[in-house]
């Protein structure tokens, strides 16, 4: 059962969204403020967050980059605001989709599930263990989201473990930037192809030896990027 996090400062809208939740079969929890919200990610190992932006104690855009600095785990964000460059602002900073309030409880349940399959469809390559990918240096845990390099954890945010993920899945094939937007961010997602560049600019420093000398992430000219180096 996928459990997820419910942070916003309405009780009548956390309420309605618990009740909701449970219905669809996830586990629920809730928090009121960001302080509450981060505890409860830090116990509860929520698969997905829906996250409001005005918190009484915290700036919801700081919220989403302090949680997915803590955890892999994919961020919705449910507002009031509904201005172009509040949407655009959250989806940059990381959150994979932005819906607006009021909303519709059945297309919010729709974007939850979207989110939540680009996070765990199946490989008949995988090793034995149903969930591990070994590259190089890299050892990938696609259940637990975690990355060893050298044995050595390497935090990666949820965007930058899918580029990754994806690349392992389909090594040798040339990923357009347009692809990537539309597996990573979604197809409805409304900023640029730069935010491919910057979040595996981003990759790259914590990946490579030499980010400037990339062995894992290829970049083809051209046309986009694709997995670099050596499998196991």
């Amino acid at each position: 059962m996928k459990k997820i996090l419910v942070i916003d400062d309405e009780e009548a809208i956390r309420d309605l969204l618990e009740l909701v939740l449970r219905r669809e079969n996830f586990r629920v929890q809730t928090a009121a403020n960001g302080v509450v919200g981060l505890k409860e990610l830090d116990s509860f190992k929520p698969d997905l967050v829906l996250l409001d932006l005005m918190l009484p104690d915290y700036s919801g855009y700081d919220l989403c980059k302090e949680i997915i600095k803590r955890q892999v785990v994919p961020v919705i964000m449910v507002s009031a605001k509904n201005e172009i460059i509040d949407k655009v602002l959250g989806l940059e900073l990381g959150a994979e989709d932005y819906v607006t309030k009021p909303f519709d409880n059945r297309e919010l349940m729709a974007r939850i599930k979207v989110v939540l399959r680009r996070y765990e469809y199946p490989d008949p390559n995988l090793q034995s263990g149903g969930n591990q990918m070994h590259h190089g240096e890299l050892a990938f845990d696609l259940e637990a989201k975690t990355v060893l390099k050298n044995g050595t954890s390497v935090s990666l945010t949820a965007k930058e473990f899918k580029i990754m993920e994806t690349l392992l899945r389909r090594p040798g094939k040339v990923f357009t930037r347009d692809e990537l937007l539309e597996i990573v961010w979604g197809y409805d997602y409304l900023g640029e192809s730069r935010s491919v560049d910057m979040t595996i600019m981003r990759l790259r420093k914590k990946l490579e030896d030499d980010a400037e000398s990339p062995n894992y992430v290829k970049t083809v000219y051209g046309f986009g990027y694709q997995l670099g180096g050596d499998s196991d």
